[in-house]
């Protein structure tokens, strides 16, 4: 107990020694814990999301960029298709197609094109308003809606495509009408609309403003163009007024969800896109992000070798430390033995210095793991939409 107490009080008085030491060790413990949890949650996360979508149909190409654009929205494009390969799937009489068309932006969040159907499937609820209705109107991820404050009633304007192009369409004023109630998936971090109205986003579809009357002083021959308005908004008064043009089935999607009705089915649907030669692929995105986290374990186990290369150095430099502090303390260790403490008694009460201050690096390492272990799954959701 005197070895302790003595222990303590030096600890205490080399406060800034000890406390370096304690973070030192504390951050080797915390570190690897801290990433496996990340990863984890990444591992859970991804595998969830994948294990729930039984196909994906796409452009011919990267399984990868068409897997992370159709589940996570991440920002990578995947080749067009087009409205006719969903029909085909319905016309397969062997699942469930819904849509995507993954393109648009608003405030650095996806805004994604689907169906009613998605809802569905993706078992996603309401915490707030109603569901999509409407042309121009938007439904909002639980995240987004809680970092921008926007709730039914607001509206929310979509990212200009390309601020350099003076041809293009203005981004659409969207209404928003419902919030989603948090899932624990990329859903909360996107804006989900009607393909029509991601069509109206992109262009394909549009309507007519009305433009105030001439004057007298103006020109009978007044000229409505792109500089009148710096977006365009869907209103109870020009809603009748937007029309699209060209062959419906020709109109774009980044992909399309396949849910089979069977196993049978699913068999005799992936039949059909073994052609090499087909524009399109069907994809299992089980399989995709199975070989992804083989690549990410991988890249994980040669950075666990180079921490423990890290860590190596650091303890060698912190036995370093100990050993120079052993030999500054030579006087006091001297002034003991003068005492009558015995060699042993020495010895005791330097193990006890500093087998308190690595109880102390444990502590703080598990204090560093229960704060962050919370924030896994969210650290998760945002480098899969960010960082893919």
């Amino acid at each position: 107990m005197q070895s302790l107490y003595l222990a303590w009080r030096y600890i205490s008085f080399h406060r800034v020694q000890s406390f370096l030491l304690v973070l030192a060790l504390a951050l080797i413990v915390a570190v690897p814990l801290v990433l496996n949890s990340v990863l984890s949650a990444t591992e859970s996360q991804l595998t969830a999301r994948a294990d729930a979508t039984p196909m994906l149909i796409g452009s011919r190409g990267s399984s990868l960029d068409l897997t992370m654009s159709s589940l996570y929205f991440s920002d990578d494009q995947p080749g067009r298709i087009t409205l006719a390969s969903s029909e085909r799937v319905w016309d397969s009489g062997f699942a469930v197609a819904i849509p995507l068309y993954n393109r648009f932006r608003a405030q650095q969040a996806p805004v994604i094109g689907t169906t009613l159907d998605y809802f569905d499937f993706r078992d996603l609820s309401l915490a707030e308003g109603r569901s999509l209705a409407v042309l121009g109107e938007v439904v909002l991820g639980a995240r987004f809606a809680e970092r921008t404050g926007l709730g039914p009633g607001d509206t929310v304007i979509t990212s200009p495509d390309n601020l350099f192009d003076l041809a293009g369409s203005y981004p659409l004023r969207l209404r928003v009408v419902g919030v989603l109630a948090a899932n624990g998936s990329p859903d909360d971090t996107a804006l989900f609309v009607d393909l029509k109205t991601a069509w109206v986003i992109e262009g394909i579809g549009h309507g007519h403003e009305d433009i105030d009357p001439p004057t007298d002083s103006e020109s009978d021959n007044q000229v409505a163009n792109a500089a009148i308005t710096q977006y365009r908004e869907i209103t109870e008064e020009n809603l009748d007024s937007f029309h699209f043009h060209g062959d419906p089935e020709s109109y774009p999607l980044t992909a399309v969800i396949a849910d089979p009705y069977d196993e049978r089915s699913a068999t005799l649907l992936r039949g059909r896109y073994l052609d090499s030669e087909d524009p399109e692929q069907l994809v299992i995105p089980q399989t995709v992000i199975s070989s992804l986290l083989d690549q990410l374990f991988a890249i994980k186990a040669i950075f666990d070798g180079i921490l423990w290369v890290v860590a190596t150095a650091t303890l060698l430099t912190l036995s370093l430390t100990v050993y120079l502090s052993w030999q500054l303390r030579r006087g006091e260790r001297y002034t003991l033995y003068k005492l009558g403490s015995h060699r042993l008694t020495v010895v005791r009460l330097l193990a006890t210095e500093a087998l308190l201050l690595i109880a102390l690096s444990l502590l703080v390492a598990a204090a560093l793991h229960v704060i962050v272990s919370p924030l896994a799954s969210e650290l998760a959701t945002t480098w899969m939409v960010s960082n893919n």
